[in-house]
């Protein structure tokens, strides 16, 4: 009865972990989606059209600039209070911040009043999302049987990439079927609106959620640090380099589905991509990744993390190229089969990996602390990047691929390099966790554990 009841905790972890990136992630998204479509028309001064996607593109940075402070703050409480009240804590405030963009004045209204408060509440969002791949990660793990964890942790990531389908499906209807005047004055709205029921679904599914064994264990026993932060960074410093290198990845989302684009829709670069045909895009490549990413973490507790990892980061920098090179020639099949490709499989190579492996580097004492904190540096960096390519490569000047496409190729070579220089993770109790010096159990036992998980999980479907 106990491992039927642990594999019932295991899948209402993996639920709650799936169900609450999905809803989050889709505040987040939307407001990337209209910062690339819509929001340098009504923001931003439109005299000059390279300004106004500059800045445009900028607030979306902006709230990757809030992270490494929501990371502090979030890890701080997760390491402390528990797991699943930062999760709860991270939904409030990400939906009620996404519902007040959608309530905004326009620059034509309020003049600059209007991205000053944009650029507030993109602050407020890039806090609160700042705790929930860390959270929601850890929670899965810990609450994971052995040999497994590659796999349910991953659920957490298939959640983003059904937040962003959703994000972008709110937004196709509206762009295709609404006279772009309705659009710009009002139906952009919206989907920001609609997070009233981001909040209200994410309350009822995250509280049902039990806390982790492995805080409850750390907890009970009075071994929760004052400083997880402090503790993390003295002992786990290196990691959380490795981790700030990989998390660097990010590149790859952001020139699929930020500076992408803006390049294929807006009129300044003269490509002349649909609105509503582009969307298209990303929405593929992420309905391919929901089916690639289980697949790929039940793959990391076969053969380990780290090669996914090493050979989706290198495979999705040479892919970039190709996918901005479709994007030149203005085709669209083309742009959209590399899309595929680079976003849809190749991508997921670390997508699906990072929410096991991450956590996996760290003790539970300071598990969300140090993941929180490390990969919400390394997503900072790279969110700098849609307006570093739109300035290194503005409308009209040439070799807008090769320039775009060398600099994402350089940061995924980074990114590949931590990955290779960190210690492999798959084989290592959770109560070991953290620990350098741990030593893998020997292959032979951990298939015999990893087989007999899937064997328990078979039987409590029965």
């Amino acid at each position: 009865m106990t491992g039927i009841h642990h594999v019932s905790q295991s899948r209402k972890a993996a639920a709650s972990g799936w169900i609450g990136s999905a809803l989050e992630y889709y505040d987040f998204f939307i407001y990337a989606t209209a910062a690339s479509l819509i929001f340098p028309q009504i923001f931003f001064p439109s005299e000059n059209p390279t300004v106004a996607i500059v800045a445009s593109l900028a607030t979306y940075g902006v709230g990757y600039v809030a992270r490494p402070i929501g990371a502090f703050v979030l890890g701080h409480w997760g390491d402390t209070h528990g797991r699943k009240t930062v999760l709860i804590v991270c939904m409030f405030m990400m939906g009620l911040s996404t519902m007040a963009v959608g309530l905004l004045p326009t620059y034509q209204q309020v003049g600059i009043l209007a991205p000053i408060l944009l650029v507030i509440l993109r602050l407020i969002q890039g806090f609160a999302v700042a705790g929930e791949i860390s959270g929601a990660s850890s929670m899965i793990l810990e609450h994971a049987p052995f040999g497994r964890r590659g796999f349910y942790a991953s659920f957490a990531l298939q959640g983003v990439q059904a937040g962003q389908i959703l994000a972008a499906a709110v937004f196709l209807p509206l762009a295709a079927y609404m006279p772009t005047d309705a659009f710009n004055s009002w139906g952009w709205r919206i989907p920001f609106l609609l997070s009233f029921f981001v909040i209200v679904a994410g309350y009822i599914i995250r509280r049902e959620v039990d806390e982790t064994p492995a805080f409850a264990r750390e907890d009970k026993r009075g071994e929760t640090p004052r400083s997880p932060i402090m503790q993390a960074i003295k002992l786990s410093w290196p990691d959380m380099l490795r981790v700030i290198c990989m998390a660097l990845m990010n590149v790859i989302p952001v020139v699929a589905t930020i500076f992408g684009a803006a390049y294929a829709v807006q009129p300044a670069y003269g490509i002349g991509f649909a609105k509503d045909v582009y969307l298209w895009i990303p929405v593929l490549g992420n309905m391919l990744a929901i089916f690639v990413i289980p697949f790929v973490g039940n793959l990391s507790d076969k053969v380990g993390r780290k090669p996914p990892i090493v050979v989706g980061a290198l495979l999705s920098g040479l892919l970039a190229f190709g996918y901005l090179y479709a994007i030149s020639i203005k085709s669209v099949p083309l742009a959209i089969v590399l899309s595929l490709l680079m976003w849809g499989v190749v991508y997921q190579g670390y997508n699906a990996i990072f929410p096991s492996f991450y956590p996996e580097l760290f003790p539970t004492r300071t598990r969300v602390s140090a993941m929180a904190i490390s990969q919400n540096i390394g997503t900072t960096i790279t969110a700098l990047l849609p307006a570093l390519f739109a300035t290194v490569a503005p409308p009209g000047s040439a070799n807008i691929p090769v320039t775009v496409g060398a600099i994402a190729f350089g940061i995924t070579v980074i990114a590949a390099l931590a990955a290779v220089t960190a210690r492999e993770t798959y084989r290592i109790h959770i109560d070991d966790l953290g620990n350098p010096t741990a030593v893998p159990i020997a292959r032979a036992d951990y298939d015999r554990q990893r087989a007999g998980a899937a064997r328990g999980a078979a039987a409590a479907r029965t």
